[in-house]
């Protein structure tokens, strides 16, 4: 693999990459490092990348191992940066809805959290990223109905855990 089909191949994933490592991570310094270990492995066994059905999926699994790895390693330290997030600063909001649409993020992100890690991390493939259930049977090696299982078992526990804080919350 050249350097042309490496930037056009591996490059346009960057950011899935990176916002999966900010996932777990839950440090943008950390997860840009990743990013680059992950992009440097890639780029160091070249070679072979097209022994491979999908790199985009070999990248994911990279990036996931070596997110994992870190956490192994040393005691994570939470950082939240909701600005990162896509629609948090909604245009025009009052700032009472923008207070409120921050707290709902930040209960997700902590109900998120909670999840198990594979409930996490295939919820973020789906909802996040959009993969295809393909997509993540490639990068999990589950199968479609697995995926399926999970991802509702997952949708079910955030949504319930986010009523049940919200009613709480409440007063109700």
């Amino acid at each position: 693999m050249d350097l042309h089909v490496f930037k056009q191949r591996i490059l346009p994933v960057q950011g899935r990459l990176f916002r999966l490592a900010q996932l777990f991570l839950r440090n943008r310094e950390e997860a840009e490092d990743t990013l680059q270990d992950v992009l440097l492995r890639l780029w160091t066994n070249r070679q072979q990348l097209d022994s491979y059905h999908s790199v985009e999926a070999l990248a994911v699994q990279m990036t996931r191992n070596i997110c994992l790895d870190k956490l192994k390693a040393h005691v994570r330290q939470k950082t939240t940066d909701d600005t990162d997030l896509p629609g948090v600063q909604a245009e025009g909001a009052s700032p009472y809805q923008q207070l409120e649409l921050s707290d709902s993020v930040r209960l997700m992100h902590r109900l998120m959290d909670d999840l198990p890690e594979q409930q996490r991390f295939i919820l973020h493939l789906r909802d996040v990223e959009e993969y295809s259930f393909d997509e993540i049977e490639q990068v999990t090696g589950l199968s479609i109905n697995n995926i399926r299982v999970i991802l509702s078992r997952a949708r079910q526990r955030l949504r319930d855990r986010y009523i049940k804080t919200n009613d709480y919350e409440a007063g109700y």
